[in-house]
């Protein structure tokens, strides 16, 4: 069957941005940004930013399963319009408020006798990543925009006549990114265990509350969160169990959290020598933020040779080294993944001797948690080594510091295994993804691949 997109839809619509201040008659709702499409995409609302728009207009653009958003502006030289993402049951009801579209993309309802919804998600995505969009791209000046009432109306789209050679194919490829989706909840999951054990170490001296209150239980001591019952009683024992007159743990103080690290700044080869760039060495800037709760970071959008290293200010960073955006958009973090350098709009915090380096990296969420606090919520602008000097925080033995990464490096073990292996599948995804579309691999086949 070829059609055009048009004949495919029930109804479409641009969507909304409304206003940053509740009002009478306007309601809260999510909006979804092309920026956003990527973590949505995977279940992950977190960055979706929250606006007011009248009831009416929600009624009439609210997001339903099953729905198609394909940017329409916003596009980038690297990046142009027209990329798209598919809401699924589970995206929708994770949403605690209503979702909308941003204005600068529009949201497509499919006619279900002609197309799956999932399948044309798919399509869309091959069209983009074959490049079939660029020709309706256009940016003159200013916003990069999409042209799409032209290509709707006008560009054909090739696909099977039976519905459910089309749910067949979609499934295929959903198996792949449902797998991506299911390791980072099985991380969210990880990382918040180890957030959870560092909070109540190192935040609210959970342990030795519990032992001024009288529990003498080594696993309810430590509030549950080690349930072997051994190895909970040889931690308990290095809590003290009282606090001094500064409100610390006894025998703890408070320290700069430069005293916990090396700060290494980072740095750009020139760019106009080409002898610098497209080598073997990752090198990371903002943009190479990890999704949700990727953490770690193995590949980058740019690289460079051995020659760009020595003949730039950049530096080279181990396995497990911290690093913060200091610039632009400030206090994401991620651990490196392997050996790799950064941008001067970066730090790298590695920890003291390289004996702590999870210990380092929710420490420094902590700082960017404290960061906020103090600007009350808003967006701080930059950071520098002195803020590092001015934040301070509880210093407890070397040996609880010790008890705590023992503790945690299994649990971000295997949140690094999980990113690897989603690298895996989004490959075989990606490697699928044309040949299923093309007929040039047979549905029966890709079932046994991915099986």
């Amino acid at each position: 069957m070829r059609a055009v997109l048009a004949e495919l839809l029930a109804f479409t619509r641009d969507g909304e941005w409304g206003s940053g201040e509740p009002a009478d008659g306007l309601v809260e709702v999510g909006i979804v940004r092309g920026t956003d499409f990527e973590r949505v995409r995977y279940g992950e609302l977190s960055s979706i930013p929250i606006r007011y728009v009248r009831s009416s207009v929600v009624e009439k653009k609210k997001l339903k399963a099953g729905d198609i958003l394909i940017e329409t502006a916003g596009g980038t030289k690297d990046q142009p319009t027209g990329r798209t993402v598919f809401l699924s049951k589970n995206i929708v009801s994770t949403s605690a408020r209503p979702l909308l579209c941003a204005s600068f993309a529009r949201f497509l309802r499919v006619r279900e006798d002609k197309v799956d919804s999932s399948y044309l998600f798919w399509k869309l995505q091959d069209e983009y990543c074959r490049e079939e969009l660029l020709p309706y791209h256009v940016q003159h000046t200013g916003v990069a925009r999409f042209q799409y009432t032209q290509f709707a109306a006008t560009h054909p789209l090739d696909m099977p006549d039976e519905l459910v050679e089309q749910q067949e194919i979609a499934s295929i490829l959903s198996i792949l990114d449902d797998k991506i989706e299911l390791n980072r909840r099985m991380n969210e999951t990880l990382e918040a265990l180890a957030q959870a054990i560092f909070k109540d170490w190192f935040v609210d001296f959970g342990p030795v509350r519990r032992k001024l209150e009288g529990a003498t239980d080594p696993v309810a001591l430590l509030g549950g969160l080690m349930p072997n019952a051994t190895r909970a009683a040889d931690i308990a024992g290095l809590f003290p169990g009282s606090f001094g007159d500064d409100g610390l743990p006894e025998g703890w103080d408070e320290k700069p959290f430069s005293d916990f690290v090396d700060i290494i700044g980072g740095g750009t080869p020139k760019t106009s020598e080409p002898t610098y760039w497209n080598g073997d060495i990752p090198w990371f800037s903002v943009v190479d933020s990890p999704s949700g709760s990727d953490t770690f970071v193995f590949r980058t959008e740019k690289t460079i040779t051995p020659q760009g290293l020595s003949g730039s200010s950049a530096r080279l960073i181990s396995p497990g080294t911290t690093i913060i955006t200091a610039r632009g958009t400030v206090g994401n973090l991620a651990i490196a993944g392997r050996e790799m350098t950064f941008n001067q709009s970066c730090y790298a915090l590695r920890s003291l001797k390289d004996l702590h380096p999870f210990f380092t990296y929710l420490a420094a969420k902590q700082v960017v948690e404290r960061l906020k606090s103090m600007a009350h919520g808003s967006v701080f602008s930059t950071i520098t080594r002195q803020t590092f000097e001015n934040v301070n925080l509880p210093t407890s033995s070397i040996e609880i510091r010790d008890a705590f990464e023992k503790l945690s490096a299994p649990l971000f073990e295997r949140i690094s295994a999980s990113v690897q292996e989603n690298r895996t599948v989004a490959e075989t995804r990606d490697y699928l993804l044309p040949k299923l579309m093309s007929g040039e691999v047979r549905v029966r086949d890709a079932q046994e691949a991915v099986s």
